[in-house]
């Protein structure tokens, strides 16, 4: 299932058609797994999110999917995801060996 954001009736606000369909690559396209130097990773709290799928369109790897699940083989975890976030969905929590 796809979520699309959904936009406000208001003066100079974007059409629908104007936001991209999804992120440049698939999730997984990188071709090497996390080498394990990642010291952080993002947990998403599905309770808050409002499914605005900023997280989803700025990931730089494509790690979060349409559903808001992320693969953490290929997160190196910069964070984006989380400062993105308007409602703090979105939490960097260090990463457990």
């Amino acid at each position: 299932m796809i979520i699309k954001p959904t936009l406000r009736d208001r003066p100079g606000a974007w059409a629908l058609s104007d936001y991209p369909e999804g992120t440049y690559w698939e999730a997984g396209y990188l071709t090497q797994k996390n080498a394990g130097w990642r010291s952080e990773r993002p947990v998403i709290d599905k309770e808050k999110c409002t499914g605005c799928l900023q997280c989803y369109l700025y990931c730089p790897d494509g790690t979060i999917d349409s559903d808001l699940n992320i693969d953490c083989d290929f997160c190196k975890g910069c964070g984006i995801c989380a400062k993105i976030c308007r409602v703090s969905a979105i939490r960097m929590e260090g990463e457990t060996r």
